[in-house]
This record gives structure tokens, C-alpha cells and sequence, in this order.
């Protein structure tokens, strides 16, 4: 495959006389494949996938720094996340009764009643952010807990836990990691 080219979570594309051609390592063992239309669906829908993955960190980001300021004026961060969590519900009610079907809980006899847990976990993990925001700034916060993230989701996906599947972690893993490490401190040292 002659051409400039990108590798993309598995996935080469490459630009051949004004083309975008696919190939897939796993099937073809790395070589130039002809541009299958399945191969550049599954390799544009894993870049929206991203995309989305960014747009949902940002909406985090500034749902967070909300929660804060609302704890902040209220000087009670408790207090603004018990109201941010009421809200929430409420939401969630609402898109689960629009998408609602009979029997959609039918399956929660075979949830672990450990995994039941997580909305405590996200409510205690809002609360904790909103505390830690205003004491050391969201740019600190929101870095470091992106650290956190990588760190945790290596490990998930090396054991495949919780559903993911399974990526082992190699060195160019753990390189990413300490070079993204690097970034968090200088991106957080206060000068």
C-alpha cells in the first residue's frame, strides 16, 4: 500500500491514488487490501465512536465544574450534589420511560448486586469532585482524574473486567502512559 497512512485502533488507512483503502492487520496479516466498504464503516464508526468519547469528556467536564460552583454558592457541596443527583433521576426516569419496553428489568435478577452500587459510586465520585474543585482548581482536578481514568481502564481491559474486552497491555502502553503522566505534572505544576 503505497501512500501516506494512518493507523487507527488496529485499523490502516491509507491514501493510494486519491482512495482511502482499509485493511485490517488481524485478517490480512498488514497487507494492502482492497477498500472493502465494511472495512471503512467499522474503521469510521470507531473514529465517531472517539468523537463522541471526547464530546462526553467535555460534557463531564463541565457538568463537574457546575456541581461545583452550585456547591460553592451554597457553600455545601453535599447539599448541591444531593440536589444534581434529584435532577438526575428525574432525567433518567424520564429517558428510561421513553425507551421503556415490558419486561426491560426481567434481567436484573442476574445482575450482580455488587454492580447495583454504581449509582452510589457516581454519586459519591460527583461529590468528591465537587469538593476537591474549588480547593485545587478544575484544571488540577480534571487532569489528574483523566490520569486516574487511563490507569484504570488499562487494567480493565487487560483482565477484561466488567465486560471489556480484552487488550493486554504492552509497552507502548505503558510508555503512552508515563509520557501522558509526564503531561499531567507539567500541566498541573503550579509556577
Amino acid at each position: 500500500m503505497a501512500g501516506r497512512g494512518v493507523q487507527v485502533h488496529g485499523y490502516r488507512a491509507a491514501l493510494c491514488s486519491g482512495k482511502v483503502a482499509i485493511s485490517d492487520p488481524s485478517r490480512n496479516l498488514g497487507a494492502p487490501a482492497a477498500a472493502d466498504p465494511s472495512d471503512a464503516r467499522r474503521w469510521l464508526m470507531r473514529i465517531s465512536d472517539y468523537a463522541l468519547a471526547i464530546f462526553l469528556g467535555v460534557v463531564l467536564a463541565v457538568h463537574l465544574a457546575m456541581n461545583a460552583k452550585v456547591g460553592s454558592a451554597l457553600a455545601n457541596p453535599r447539599v448541591a450534589n444531593a440536589f444534581f443527583w434529584c435532577v438526575g433521576a428525574f432525567t433518567a426516569v424520564v429517558i428510561g420511560v421513553t425507551g421503556w419496553r415490558t419486561g426491560a428489568l426481567s434481567g436484573i435478577k442476574d445482575v450482580h448486586p455488587a454492580l447495583l452500587t454504581a449509582g452510589a459510586l457516581g454519586a459519591c465520585l460527583v461529590f468528591a469532585i465537587a469538593w476537591m474543585t474549588p480547593r485545587v482548581g478544575a484544571q488540577s482536578v480534571f487532569i489528574t482524574l483523566i490520569a486516574g481514568q487511563v490507569i484504570a481502564s488499562m487494567v480493565m481491559s487487560h483482565f477484561g473486567w466488567l465486560g471489556s474486552p480484552v487488550q493486554r497491555v504492552s509497552l507502548t502502553n505503558v510508555i503512552g502512559a508515563i509520557v501522558m503522566f509526564g503531561g499531567v505534572l507539567l500541566a498541573t505544576h503550579v509556577a
